[in-house]
């Protein structure tokens, strides 16, 4: 579909359901869940193993054919967790997997098909080895991972800092740098004058920004009917 074409009613209703999904059968699988989480598609999120803790504000996107994967699998006693900090963003296809540690800061956006691993998953000589070797990252507050990034065992980026689409992070990242490349290394440095508004600023004021956004839904979809909106799903039409 070109436009939306539900009824502002509609929409209203499946993001309810969406919420409610949200609490009745994703929280349960997280060992801490923070206060007013927005999941969209939370059916195609998929949580294994933990524990696995998330903070407060968190956007997590998903997608039928990008399915976002939080995966705990250790055989390392008493390891393996992720903890995700407050006023995160985590895009379709974002894949975080554990077998030490992993942490990412506050206020830090996973791009579409970014994924951080903390293990080689397999031995390098022997290949029956379910993890193989394993060192934990540590993501500083702030962080942008652009699409299809990879950020592998043992890194540390700093805060405010960027990795490029399809970067490979190998090797520690300083803050404040937009980092790119296989493997990835420092191509530029961010101007410290300037001041850098995080997801946290944005969302200070949570109740606002909602209202901001249902008075958007309210323009764009006024003038949709729920025949008009039956009538695309049955047989579309080219300004669909």
């Amino acid at each position: 579909m070109r436009r939306d074409l539900r009824p502002y009613r509609l929409k209203r209703l499946h993001l309810m359901f969406q919420a409610w999904y949200t609490e009745r059968f994703l929280r349960p699988q997280f060992d801490h869940l923070g206060k007013a989480p927005l999941f969209m598609k939370p059916w195609y999120v998929e949580v294994f193993g933990g524990p696995v803790r998330l903070g407060d504000h968190a956007h997590v996107i998903a997608a039928p054919d990008k399915r976002v994967r939080l995966t705990v699998w250790s055989n390392f006693a008493g390891q393996g967790e992720i903890t995700i900090g407050d006023y995160c963003l985590i895009c379709p296809g974002a894949r975080i997997s554990a077998a030490r540690e992993i942490t990412i800061g506050d206020s830090c956006m996973l791009a579409q098909g970014a994924f951080i691993t903390d293990s080689d998953w397999h031995g390098i000589y022997d290949r029956g080895l379910s993890v193989g070797q394993s060192a934990g990252v540590h993501i500083g507050a702030n962080v942008w991972i652009g699409d299809g990034a990879i950020i592998c065992k043992g890194v540390r980026i700093g805060e405010n800092s960027i990795i490029g689409a399809g970067a490979v992070v190998r090797k520690d990242i300083p803050a404040n740098v937009i980092a790119g490349g296989n493997p990835a290394r420092t191509v530029k440095e961010l101007d410290r004058d300037r001041q850098i508004k995080t997801r946290a600023d944005w969302l200070a004021q949570p109740e606002r920004l909602a209202a901001e956004f249902d008075i958007i839904d309210r323009h764009l979809l006024q003038g949709n009917t729920w025949c008009g909106w039956l009538r695309s799903l049955i047989r579309p039409g080219p300004r669909d």
